[in-house]
C-alpha cells in the first residue's frame, strides 16, 4: 500500500476520503486525478473539498498527491528495472522536468541522485 504524508487516519474516519483515496489509488498512474474529479467523488464542490481535505488531513490534497507518487516512484526507482523517465510517467507524470522538480520537492534530492544512491 502506497503511503504519504498527512493524517492518515483520516481516511478511514470519513467515508468520502475512504472513497477519495480508492479513486485516487486507481487513477493517479493515469495523470489524473484533477482537483474536480476527485471532489466529485466525495460529493463537493472543489473550494469546499479542498478546505476540508486539507483541514482532515493536514496537508493539501495537491501535496498529498505528489507524496504518494513520489512514494511510487520511489520503490521503482530502487526495483532498479526501470529508466526515470519510465518511472515518471508510471506513477501520472507527463513530463519529466515536473516530475524531477516534484521528486526533489519530496526527497531534497533528484531521482538521478536517489537513484544512485540505490545503486551504490
Amino acid at each position: 500500500m502506497v503511503t504519504s504524508k498527512g493524517n492518515e487516519q483520516a481516511f478511514e474516519n470519513f467515508d468520502s476520503l475512504r472513497r477519495v483515496k480508492s479513486y485516487v489509488l486507481e487513477h493517479y498512474r493515469s495523470g489524473g486525478p484533477s482537483l474536480r474529479s476527485v471532489a466529485a467523488v466525495a460529493c463537493l464542490e472543489p473550494k469546499h473539498f479542498s478546505k476540508f481535505f486539507h483541514q482532515k488531513v493536514g496537508v493539501t490534497f495537491r501535496s498529498w498527491l505528489r507524496s504518494l507518487r513520489v512514494q511510487e516512484a520511489k520503490k521503482l526507482i530502487e526495483a532498479n528495472s526501470r529508466s526515470i523517465t519510465e518511472v515518471a510517467f508510471l506513477v501520472g507524470y507527463q513530463d519529466l522536468g515536473t516530475f524531477e522538480r516534484a521528486f526533489k520537492k519530496e526527497t531534497s534530492m533528484s531521482p538521478k541522485k536517489y537513484k544512485e544512491g540505490c545503486l551504490g
